[in-house]
């Protein structure tokens, strides 16, 4: 297979970067391209993060596709084979990230099946470990980072930290379960419809993972119930024979207001899918888009013909018998929780991380406003593909990295953009206030952040480009 060929690459300030999903490949990718050299883990076998269906840490299941176009998803660079169909399944998904790996040779500098135990900021003169408020004197800290393989531990120090390890992995769980006497899952350890076949399946939560699961079980279960504590606005995958962000982007293009595009989506919402009250489904307490897009064609099906009876939130449990807050009750066997995940970091204190309202407090949701070589990738849910935006996150620490080192100017600038106020990134949307929209951001808007910050290191990017040339082959045929 072809792919990118190195040129001779110099010695650069050596970074730390954690994960090896989807965010965690683009910085990589995005540091080699520059010459920033790095040492790199995973705690998996494997690569994907989330995307990868064999590790433990894998979130998908059988049936799993993109509810994000692939033309919204991919990396900016390395376009999705065009006989992907417009929402590839995780298989299809987890084949991209490898041709990605492959094709930027990224998998030289990985250490698999590694887990960072801490990281912490220690003093570049005497290599003390420093206080959460003596790091604020110094804003370039080395990193001391202790990992272990295999049993063995290993202390490093690093010029920089990278995060990338992913907010989808420590599962949120509903109050109350204790009483209730049948199997408990969360989502995230769902993984087939054999898990549901001859059994009474209530799904806690209507989240997109939520809404895919109760279709399953209507379809697989004996009976299957969904509990939803408010009403949603449902999407659509397809309006006009085209996937929904792909009109969504369109308006954005057009520079059409929020209330305009509002209205236009609403109609062609009502005109595909129908009034969702007239299903049954509870009304939606907020405008359209303040959540989290739910995209399912399929709910409205299953509901309308009964094989799925919509619940509202749940009052209590007693044995198998589930009580809900409307005085019915249903006898199941199994309840599935689809309630979401904690943002938490295990390896890191949270100070360190300008930890605030539930998240750490970040320029773009990825630069530290005091240290500068401290960044997280990929903390964001955008309403639409989250790669491409991960992408372009990554292309600005590099910039901003070699900044530092090559264009002191530029890098004040920035640093004092990343100190002050940040920027609103709702695009005007009014989001839901709930832990889910904790890291909600609005695609098209973020994205023109990003783009905008990304032009101002475009050249010193491009100074230090270590890559040639990408080969068709190794863009358009996945390994």
């Amino acid at each position: 297979m072809g792919g990118y060929a190195m040129k001779r690459s110099r010695e650069g300030a050596k970074f730390c970067i954690i994960g090896a999903g989807p965010s965690g490949l683009t910085i990589a990718k995005n540091f080699k391209q520059v010459g920033i050299s790095f040492d790199w883990f995973e705690k998996e076998g494997d690569i994907g993060g989330v995307w990868n269906y064999k590790t433990p840490h894998g979130a998908v299941y059988d049936s799993t596709h993109l509810i994000s176009s692939k033309k919204l998803t991919e990396y900016t660079d390395f376009p999705m084979p065009e006989e992907y169909p417009d929402y590839p399944a995780h298989r299809q998904v987890i084949e991209y990230l490898r041709s990605y790996v492959s094709a930027f040779c990224l998998s030289e500098s990985l250490r698999l099946e590694t887990t960072v135990e801490s990281a912490r900021p220690i003093s570049r003169q005497n290599k003390c470990v420093l206080q959460v408020e003596e790091t604020e004197l110094s804003q370039s800290p080395l990193w001391e980072v202790r990992t272990t393989h295999k049993g063995i531990t290993q202390t490093d120090h690093y010029q920089g930290l990278v995060i990338a390890n992913g907010h989808h992995w420590d599962c949120l769980w509903p109050e109350g379960l204790g009483d209730f006497s049948g199997e408990v899952i969360h989502s995230h350890d769902y993984k087939s419809a054999e898990q549901l076949k001859g059994k009474r399946v209530l799904v806690i939560g209507a989240g997109n993972s939520g809404c895919d699961i109760s279709v399953e079980a209507a379809q697989n279960g004996v009976k299957a119930y969904q509990s939803m504590r408010r009403g949603y606005h449902f999407l659509p995958k397809f309006i006009l024979g085209k996937p929904a962000d792909h009109c969504g982007d369109r308006l954005m293009r057009w520079r059409m207001p929020l209330w305009l595009r509002r209205k236009i989506a609403a109609i062609f919402i009502r005109v595909t899918l129908g009034d969702p009250q007239r299903f049954g489904l509870p009304r939606p307490d907020h405008r359209l888009f303040e959540t989290h897009p739910i995209i399912n064609s399929q709910l409205y099906y299953y509901v309308g013909h009964g094989d799925l009876e919509v619940k509202p939130a749940i009052k209590s449990y007693q044995g198998k018998k589930v009580i809900f807050v409307d005085g019915t009750e249903a006898e199941v066997d199994l309840i599935v929780c689809a309630t979401g995940y904690r943002i938490r970091f295990p390896f890191i204190e949270t100070d360190l991380l300008n930890w605030k309202e539930g998240r750490p407090d970040l320029f773009l949701n990825t630069f530290h406003p005091k240290y500068k070589n401290l960044f997280v990738g990929g903390l964001t849910q955008p309403n639409s593909g989250q790669w491409g935006l991960t992408d372009l996150q990554a292309q600005l620490m590099a910039g901003y990295v070699l900044a530092q080192k090559e264009d002191h100017k530029l890098a004040d600038w920035f640093s004092k953009k990343v100190a002050g106020q940040g920027h609103d990134l709702s695009g005007g949307i009014s989001f839901k206030d709930s832990a889910r929209h904790l890291l909600e951001v609005e695609y098209f808007s973020y994205r023109k952040l990003l783009l905008r910050y990304g032009k101002k290191f475009e050249a010193i990017r491009e100074k230090n480009n270590k890559y040639e040339g990408l080969s068709a082959e190794s863009v358009h045929s996945p390994v």
